[in-house]
């Protein structure tokens, strides 16, 4: 199968790269023009046996990644539902560990999936999972460190958490969902309704590890990643959380090897202070302190 060198001059080969490109995920589209096969004539079915191959190699990349997902819905409902998004959602990378960033939120409107309300969750979960096992490696500090902090600097405190951090806020159980159809996973009933979990995501070593957060941590960690200190993400989600233990959650931080550094943060009104006490001491200091 070749693209006919007489029906596509080159000042037309972006058109017929798009119409290839539509054609070989929409199976009502016909053959792009001047695709031909070994006969001179279009070559219906050997694009369509292409076409098929497509699909279902980026069905077998959503395999791969999602798992758990396939399990819960079984081999064929899988295949149907990741058809449908590989021909909505083609890949935008060619790097196909990429691909399926946006299949959570797929199953969330796919109507077939709606008796499993919980699936998205797990999918993004899954999708957690594989963003965390390919992240950048870190070394986590030694909590010692932290102590050398001056005390009356500890509520300027910024933690920098470990670049393959994921926090997930689920509805439903998922991350018991999800223990439950993984590797040496123990099937027990579990309460659907009114039971949200939310996952601290992480790679600090070798392995990606699921961790179940206590209340509240989820919203304080999200603040700390939005570059808040220590203490106005606390002061943040407790209005959010009555029940966050800080102290709780950073020993949890620590044990998860979660922080791999930390900086002070000078509010504003403590950096116009100091630029007001340097510059009555003399202008030199003053530029000093402001490059």
């Amino acid at each position: 199968m070749k693209m006919s060198a007489e029906s596509a001059p080159a000042d037309d080969l972006h058109a017929n790269q798009r119409a290839f490109a539509a054609a070989i995920l929409d199976p009502d589209l016909p053959v792009p023009p001047g695709l031909i096969g070994p006969d001179g004539d279009p070559s219906t079915k050997r694009f369509a046996v292409y076409r098929n191959n497509v699909v279902a190699g980026l069905t077998e990349a959503l395999k791969a990644a999602f798992p758990v997902v396939r399990r819960l819905v079984g081999d064929d409902f899988f295949a149907a539902m990741a058809g449908l998004y590989a021909r909505e959602a083609p890949p935008s990378s060619p790097i196909m560990l990429d691909y399926g960033a946006g299949f959570a939120d797929f199953i969330g409107t796919f109507a077939p999936a709606s008796t499993l309300p919980y699936l998205r969750d797990v999918a993004r979960l899954e999708r957690a999972w594989v963003e965390a096992y390919h992240a950048a490696d870190a070394d986590p500090i030694d909590p010692a460190t932290l102590g050398r902090i001056a005390p009356d600097r500890l509520a300027d405190v910024r933690l920098v958490l470990h670049p393959s951090a994921r926090i997930i806020r689920a509805q439903y159980p998922a991350v018991a969902i999800w223990q439950m159809n993984t590797g040496g996973g123990t099937s027990t009933p579990v309460a659907i309704e009114n039971a949200p979990q939310d996952a601290l995501v992480i790679r600090p070593v070798a392995d990606v590890e699921m961790r179940l957060l206590p209340a509240g941590a989820a919203i304080f960690l999200q603040k700390l990643l939005a570059g808040m200190s220590v203490t106005e993400a606390t002061l943040s989600t407790l209005d959010d959380s009555p029940a966050f233990d800080l102290a709780d959650t950073l020993g949890g931080l620590l044990a998860a090897r979660a922080v791999i550094g930390w900086h002070l943060h000078y509010p504003r009104h403590l950096i116009a202070k100091s630029l007001v006490a340097k510059s009555m001491a003399g202008g030199t200091m003053m530029a000093e302190s402001t490059r």
